[in-house]
């Protein structure tokens, strides 16, 4: 029998294949730009954007299948997608291409982080799963904090294909893992028949929830101002402070804040509670953006580099306050639609981020005033929507059969 450790890695490395799956090609954007071209209004930002809408695709398909047909095949089937998607970046030979894998690969990837949660979900409860989602995020932690720097590193040695050669060996082991050693976690007898008008049901039923739409709506932002970040770095330590061959290292440090805040959290949840950690956390990410915003103002968007990285440390502590618990808060309610529930918020949360960072991320001139402003609108409007929802029902949504 799997024990708990090694459930917890597990779930852990099948989580970080969305992450892994990103940080890892930051260092080769460029190097993909200059092999296969850019044809406007394409660019390689969207390697990293078009991704994550791939993701929400995914999500709206595996996670009513995670319900119907249970976590392992849904989850199963999400690596096949993804390892096609990967083949098909690998051999690509213009940047369309490129996209299109990174499309099927985000579709994919909707599996492994789908169907995890799920299973998470059918063993834990409350401030015991937050305790768990918690952990998973400090150790996963890892891989924005090396990812970069050893992708850059096999980058200089074998191009940025090889790096897709690297997802293509990750996703494959993971998927071995899973079928030879765990277990479905999902019982027949509360499987949910996946017909239209049955999910249709059930999804207006989730949706209907003021509590769990408007998470979904703040998780969304949340996710929105790291995409933000995420997809355009590059490029702003490039432009505004010439760091490119060193800029993997300040990638790094950045990841430990949210590293160090999912370790602290795992911890202090059990005793002030999802509630009082989500609010901590939104709260202290409004305070520093709007610093940030000030001072971008003050300085026309020049921030000195020791400032930038000061704020975006404090900003990334507070999202690894976050984005255990918000989730953790999102699904409490969900109770046998975790699957198709987890589908919805993930889903809506990925949508709703891609808009925010492509549209924000439109306001990019070199320097860091984008950010700032970025951060706290979705810094103040998430804080605002929370504090909403956490004053609606709390019954457990139970599933039209």
């Amino acid at each position: 029998m799997i024990g708990f450790k090694e459930r917890l890695a597990l779930y852990t490395l099948l989580t970080a294949l969305t992450s892994l799956s990103i940080d890892a090609l930051l260092p080769g954007l460029r190097d993909i730009g200059a092999d296969v071209g850019v044809v406007p209004p394409l660019s390689t930002q969207h390697v990293i954007s078009l991704f994550i809408f791939g993701m929400a695709f995914g999500e709206l398909l595996l996670g009513p299948l995670s319900d119907a047909i249970g976590r392992k095949k849904a989850l199963v089937l999400g690596i096949g997608i993804y390892v096609t998607g990967t083949l098909i970046s690998m051999l690509a030979g213009s940047l369309e291409i490129v996209i299109l894998g990174r499309f099927l690969q985000g579709v994919g990837v909707a599996g492994p982080k789908i169907a995890t949660r799920a299973m998470i979900r059918d063993q834990f409860e409350g401030d015991a799963m937050a305790r768990v989602m918690s952990f998973m995020f400090t150790l996963f932690i890892l891989v924005p904090m090396l990812a970069p720097a050893l992708a850059q590193g096999l980058i200089s040695l074998a191009g940025w294909r090889s790096v897709f050669v690297v997802y293509f060996a990750v996703s494959i082991g993971l998927g071995i893992w899973l079928v030879t050693r765990h277990p479905e976690t999902l019982p027949v007898s509360n499987r949910i028949r996946l017909r239209p008008r049955l999910l249709f049901r059930n999804a207006l039923r989730i949706i209907s929830s003021r509590r769990v739409s408007l998470l979904i709506v703040s998780t969304g932002l949340i996710f929105g101002a790291q995409l933000l970040y995420i997809s355009t770095a590059p490029d702003l330590f490039f432009d505004a402070y010439q760091i490119e061959r060193a800029f993997p290292l300040y990638f790094a440090g950045l990841a430990t804040a949210m590293g160090l805040a999912s370790f602290l959290n795992a911890r202090l949840v059990q005793h002030f509670g999802m509630r009082a950690m989500v609010r901590a956390g939104l709260t202290g990410l409004t305070g520093l953006s709007l610093i940030m915003m000030i001072a971008s103002l003050i300085n026309a968007g020049d921030l000195h580099l020791l400032v930038l990285l000061a704020l975006l440390f404090g900003a990334f502590f507070a999202i690894g306050i976050l984005f255990g618990n918000l989730n953790a808060l999102a699904m409490q309610t969900l109770g046998q639609t975790a699957g198709l529930g987890a589908s919805l918020i993930a889903s809506g949360s990925s949508a709703i981020a891609t808009v925010f960072a492509v549209g924000t991320g439109s306001l990019y001139d070199g320097n860091a005033m984008y950010l700032a402003f970025g951060f706290l609108l979705a810094s103040a409007s998430a804080l605002l929507l929370t504090e909403a929802a956490m004053r609606g029902d709390e019954a457990p949504i139970e599933a039209a059969r």
